[in-house]
């Protein structure tokens, strides 16, 4: 049974910052990569930021200057401090841990409104 508990979703007002974390616990033998996904109402979801094991890192055109993905593997936790956040980036955002090619999991989703 693997878990995922996201933390640091609320309200900011534009231009404002956010840190949200992700840690897994559970049977995790070998993370292959974690990421942030985010969905916004009548949007399919799409992928934010993303990081492999080996630190290589990976970003959403609309975000990439703004937003940071970080890891630390000895406590299988991912951390996407946002930046300089904007109304367009409202939306449920889901962490993702990917164990493999057909291995993964998903958080419950924490809440992200940028608005004043």
């Amino acid at each position: 049974q693997v878990q995922l508990v996201e933390s640091g979703g609320g309200l900011v007002q534009p231009g404002g910052s956010l840190r949200l974390s992700c840690a897994a616990s559970g049977r995790i033998f070998r993370i292959s990569a974690m990421g942030w996904y985010r969905q916004a109402p009548g949007k399919q979801r799409e992928l934010v930021a993303r990081i492999t094991s080996g630190g290589s890192t990976n970003y959403a055109d609309s975000v990439k200057g703004r937003f940071s993905i970080s890891r630390d593997n000895g406590k299988n936790t991912v951390y996407l401090q946002m930046n300089s956040l904007k109304p367009e980036d409202t939306a449920v955002y889901y962490c993702n841990l990917d164990l493999g090619p057909t291995i993964q999991y998903w958080g419950q989703g924490t809440q992200v409104t940028v608005s004043s």
